[in-house]
Parts: structure tokens; sequence; C-alpha cells
């Protein structure tokens, strides 16, 4: 890691709960084997104090970007000044540039990050047919990545039925040509099965979707890093299925991260 000194870059993780993130870890180390004088630091920020915080995040001259976590991602581009297409088109952002006169950029890089993780672990999703649990910020990303990616048929699975349904019809209006459904006892017909909430990151939680139905056919995977092995992948594990984990998806787009903040 990099001496910190009065010249680093400083940038930023927003999330609440904050102590399960591996984001510095892996952007620090990044910022050391590219020679970047920069540090990332965890900022733990609920949800009534995120407005507060952004417009105090506006006046650090040293503040060079942020990433932004659950359960911000949704909610924090009406505090960005403007936004990426991508970013607009998913209604959510995980990556703020922060410009020297306190301007703040947001764009949405889940999506691209995990598909690049899929891939690079030989798990090409063009042709597929996907079951993704979550509407929220990261699902959303991860959706409209897949059906760029070239999946065949996406299958939104959430607890509320309506953001689902909202969800996939933003994806249908912008790619027609995949088949999009919202029925969530779809577990079974899906080639990819990936929980995108946060539902496994706790002891306790329920289960994202119906495990009863998985398969050694399928690849499942998870957006969550810790734990590594979640409920659903160890049920997935359990009857022979394809895993992948949640960290590939963070180590893929850290560099796109980087790039995004002015760091490479």
């Amino acid at each position: 890691m990099n001496e910190i000194t009065g010249n680093s870059h400083v940038y930023g993780i927003l999330a609440d709960p904050i102590h399960h993130i591996k984001t510095p870890q892996v952007m620090n180390r990044l910022f050391a084997e590219v020679g970047h004088d920069g540090v990332l630091v965890p900022l733990h920020v609920a949800a009534d104090g995120l407005e507060d915080a952004v417009r105090g995040l506006r006046r650090i001259q040293s503040l060079a970007g942020v990433i932004v976590t659950v359960p911000h991602k949704t909610v924090i581009p009406d505090l960005c000044d403007t936004l990426t297409d991508q970013a607009r088109m998913v209604g959510a952002v995980n990556c703020i540039r922060r410009d020297a006169d306190g301007t703040l950029t947001g764009a949405i890089l889940d999506g691209v990050g995990f598909v690049e993780g899929l891939r690079g672990a030989g798990h090409d999703p063009r042709g597929l047919s996907v079951i993704l649990a979550g509407a929220g910020g990261a699902a959303s990303a991860i959706a409209f990545a897949l059906t760029e990616a070239g999946v065949t048929a996406l299958t939104i699975a959430n607890r509320t039925e309506a953001r689902a349904r909202d969800l996939a019809d933003r994806v249908s209006a912008a790619y027609p040509n995949v088949t999009l459904s919202t029925d969530a006892s779809a577990v079974g017909g899906a080639d990819l099965v990936i929980n995108a909430t946060s539902l496994g990151m706790r002891e306790g939680d329920a289960l994202p979707l119906d495990i009863s139905q998985l398969h050694q056919n399928q690849i499942v995977a998870e957006a969550i890093m810790d734990p590594a092995v979640t409920p659903l992948l160890a049920a997935a594990k359990k009857v022979g299925a394809r895993t992948h984990p949640g960290l590939p998806m963070l180590q893929s787009q850290a560099r796109l991260m980087a790039e995004f903040m002015g760091a490479i």
C-alpha cells in the first residue's frame, strides 16, 4: 500500500452496513500496483444521513471519487450533478467522480463487472436463459448487462413483483428481442441462476430463490462477496451445480472504477 501524504488523492466507499465490504482491499492494492498516490477508505453512512454526507463530500478538495453500495445505489443518482447514459437507463449509481469544482458525475459499473467476472471464470452468458433474484441497483445493472451480453431469456424474481415488472419493462424497452418474465418459480428452467439481493449476507436471512429446483446442469452465481459461500452457493454445490462467487464482480470492475474516477 502507498504511503499516505498530504498530496494523496482520497476515495471513499459509502455503505450501510459496511463491515463486509472488500472494496478497500481491492482498490488500494490496485492503486499500489499502478503507482497511483491514492487511498480508499470506508464511509459508514445510513440512509437518513446520505444527503448531508454527499453535501460534505463535495467540499473535500482532496476527494477524487466515491464508490457506492447497498443501500444507496438507487438513491444517489438524485444527489449527483450528471449521470452516464448507462446510469440513467439503469436508475442507479455505484461510482462517482468528483471534479475539482465539486461536480459529481455518477456511473454504474456493477453490471459490466459482473458479466466480465463470469466470462473470466469461463461462463459466457451469451445464449443462456437466466433467472435473476433482485430488482434493486445491482440487479438492475446486471439485468441490462446480461441482455447486452446476449442472453436469450431473463426472468426477474423479486419479493415485490411490481418492482420486478418495472425492471423487466425497462429492459424489454431497450432490448426487445430478449424474452422477459417475472415468474419467480421458474428456477429449474434457467441455465444461469443469479442472486443480486442482499439475502445471504446475514445469518438467518431467507433464501433468495427456491433452492429445491437447483440442479447439476446450472451455473449458480452470487453478487454477495462476504460470506464467500452463501447459503445459495452451498445449496448449489450440494446438487453438483457450477458455482460463481461474488468477489470476481468487484475484481473485474475495480479497474473500470479507477479509470472513471481518474486514478489510472
